[in-house]
């Protein structure tokens, strides 16, 4: 089973196209359309990398991302933010609340999948050198 990712994300288009491009390469995610549940759906789930909305209804995700990091449980689970902010600025005030990575909508397919493999730790599936798999 590939590494879980949890997707905050209220527009179910965008929704959609994270989890089925995330799948392809491999990974297992859990979607979240209201951030009302984020933090409980990542507590249960406990997710190897969040990737988040910022523009959301009924909380923002700046707001999830600092909640996220004042709990020990979740603290270290890297927050790739996902947004439509692209005004100067909007990067440091999203990176400051505790993201550790940022890519704007829309967003490119490559770039989006090279930002979530680079906040994931390597995954262990090669075996040590000199011993089969």
């Amino acid at each position: 089973m590939g590494q879980k990712i949890l997707i905050v994300e209220d527009n179910e288009l965008n929704l959609r196209l994270f989890c089925d491009l995330l799948r392809a390469h491999g990974f297992e995610v859990e979607p979240v359309r209201d951030g009302r549940q984020a933090l409980e759906r990542a507590r249960a789930f406990e997710p190897e990398l969040v990737v988040m909305d910022i523009q959301m209804p009924h909380i923002s995700g700046l707001e999830l991302i600092e909640q996220m990091k004042q709990e020990e449980a979740l603290a270290p689970v890297p927050v790739l933010a996902v947004t439509a902010y692209a005004a100067k600025g909007d990067e440091e005030r999203i990176r400051d609340a505790g993201a550790e990575g940022y890519v704007s909508k829309p967003i490119s397919v490559m770039k989006f999948v090279e930002s979530v493999r680079a906040l994931l730790p390597a995954e262990e599936d090669a075996a040590p050198e000199g011993q089969l798999l």
